[in-house]
């Protein structure tokens, strides 16, 4: 997993998707591969599960000149070799890759936005390497995805029956299986339908073991107990998508209970759309991307 002081660096080809047109050659590590454009200042980006870094195009062409955007692609997902993430948990190993990154890059306290579980590699980040992160963006995700699966009171360790399931099903599946799996969950991830298609290949593309693994570890993963070492300013953009049975008021007080434990977070639910905010309101992301870096 470490990069042995930057031995690990190595410059190589391409990965799936349209992220590289304009892009540096990557780095290209044994748990992710990270891309780089434009000069300024540092911004780091992370996808989620089963994401390419093609999600972030349409913001980082918004953002314009300025920025020197770092996308992160972890390996095993859409389209890209699984390396080190072919066995064992993934978030938490591939949040240690980016900072040895950032630290050999000599990149300190970049602003830093995660979606889905790359919010949850974003709070691994911030909690552990706080020197790093200047600020903090998750995008649709909790400290705890356990609480969904399971009754008020849900543990890491009562939760993870489920989690053993969720893991085996997804590993089991063949492509067929997978395939209309991933049709069904960008379904309900995705209101915009013209935007799905990508998502959907990303899904399709993807190494399953790596994503069972990673769902598993996301499931029984708690940082409730490690907000408190967070130092950067953390801005919580949330949903209240087609396939959460709570009320909008419902669901503001699961956000605002899971992260009471970090101080000064400020939480912002977006109407109108489901989990991947950026495709669904473009326009709505872009402002709150500007706000929370200004």
């Amino acid at each position: 997993m470490v990069l042995a002081g930057g031995a690990a660096l190595v410059l190589s080809g391409c990965a799936t998707g349209s992220v590289g047109q304009e892009a540096e050659a990557p780095f290209d590590g044994a748990r992710i591969m990270v891309w780089t454009s434009g000069q300024g200042r540092d911004l780091v980006l992370i996808p989620g599960l089963s994401s390419h870094p093609e999600i972030w195009d349409d913001l980082v062409a918004r953002l314009g000149a300025g920025y020197r955007v770092h996308r992160v692609h972890v390996r095993g997902f859409a389209g890209l070799d699984a390396g080190d993430n072919a066995s064992g948990p993934v978030a938490a190993p591939v949040a240690e890759e980016i900072a040895e990154y950032l630290a050999f890059n000599d990149i300190t306290s970049a602003p830093v936005i995660g979606h889905s579980m790359g919010g949850t590699i974003g709070l691994m980040l911030a909690a552990r390497h706080p020197a790093l992160v200047e600020r903090l963006m998750v995008v649709d995700q909790v400290p705890f995805m356990g609480v969904f699966y399971g009754p008020a009171g849900t543990t890491a360790e009562s939760v993870r029956p489920v989690a053993d399931m969720t893991r085996d099903r997804m590993a089991s599946a063949d492509d067929a299986g997978w395939a209309a799996g991933a049709q069904a969950a960008i379904a309900g991830m995705v209101l915009t339908e013209s935007g799905r298609a990508g998502p959907v290949r990303h899904a399709v593309e993807t190494d399953r073991r790596v994503a069972a693994n990673a769902m598993h570890e996301l499931i029984t993963t708690d940082l409730t107990g490690e907000l408190g070492r967070i130092t950067a300013p953390t801005t919580v953009l949330y949903v209240n998508g087609p396939n959460i049975p709570l009320s909008d008021a419902q669901l503001d007080g699961v956000f605002q209970a899971v992260y009471a434990p970090l101080s000064g977070v400020a939480l912002k639910r977006i109407p109108d759309s489901a989990h991947f905010i950026m495709i669904d309101q473009p326009d709505v992301f872009e402002a709150e991307v500007r706000a929370f870096l200004d």
